[in-house]
């Protein structure tokens, strides 16, 4: 019965991970409990409630400020009261703010970099220990095509997403004899909240639903092997 804690769940390809790993583990005897953090509750509540549907034995909404130090700590030990040690833990959390490198300003390149890099330096500080006690586990770490690729417009969100990517490898070679996983899934453009607004087709997205399904078949694999890299790009190409 895995303890799965996605970050950033309450919506996009958060909560299709956290709705995969439901439908995943259904079932009396493997059926998954879910730790869903993100700072609405009551979207959070949504999430929680569809995972309990899909199969998922317990789905737990708790709403967390991931950016925050003391928050991510204290939800971090209410996951342990609660279900234990995690086997999986995603971070997901992130936030797309477009803009020129010449327009953005430093709160707004300091925003992007807490949410999409500090916040996932924050989890693992989180849940890491227990993994390394445990000699096992899997971090899948969510950050874009955006940190191999330099866009026009995406001066603070490329950066941090390129920090994360780093940050993924940083513990991936330091935990490989450890017994845990790493993960990073590199994402071109999905259909998320982040693109409301937008007039380009649905045809020309990936739908979040794809991007949890290439978590899972990595999560799927003995613990004899790793997927270190996953991108993904929509069948036309990037946006």
């Amino acid at each position: 019965m895995p303890t799965v804690v996605v970050t950033g769940a309450s919506q996009g390809i958060g909560r299709a991970i956290a709705e995969g790993f439901a439908r995943e583990c259904a079932g009396a005897s493997n059926a998954a409990r879910l730790a869903l953090l993100a700072r609405s509750e009551e979207k959070l509540e949504h999430v929680a409630a569809a995972c309990r549907d899909a199969g998922a034995a317990e789905a737990a909404a708790l709403p967390c400020d991931v950016t925050d130090d003391e928050a991510v700590f204290d939800a971090a030990e209410a996951v342990r009261e609660r279900f234990g040690e995690p086997a999986v833990v995603v971070s997901n959390a992130g936030r797309f703010e477009p803009g020129a490198l010449l327009n953005v300003a430093p709160e707004q390149f300091r925003r992007q970099v807490s949410v999409n890099l500090t916040s996932a330096f924050l989890v693992t500080k989180a849940f890491l220990p227990g993994m390394v006690e445990q000699g096992r586990g899997h971090l899948f770490y969510v950050a874009s095509i955006a940190a191999r690729v330099a866009y026009a417009g995406g001066a603070a969100y490329g950066a941090a997403k390129a920090g994360l990517a780093n940050l993924a490898g940083v513990a991936r070679e330091e935990t490989k004899r450890e017994g845990v996983r790493v993960t990073t899934l590199l994402p071109g453009a999905t259909r998320t909240p982040s693109w409301e607004g937008t007039d380009r087709p649905d045809e020309r997205f990936m739908p979040p639903a794809d991007v949890a399904e290439a978590l899972l078949s990595a999560w799927r694999l003995s613990e004899r092997s790793v997927v270190e890299e996953i991108v993904l790009r929509p069948q036309e190409g990037d946006i």
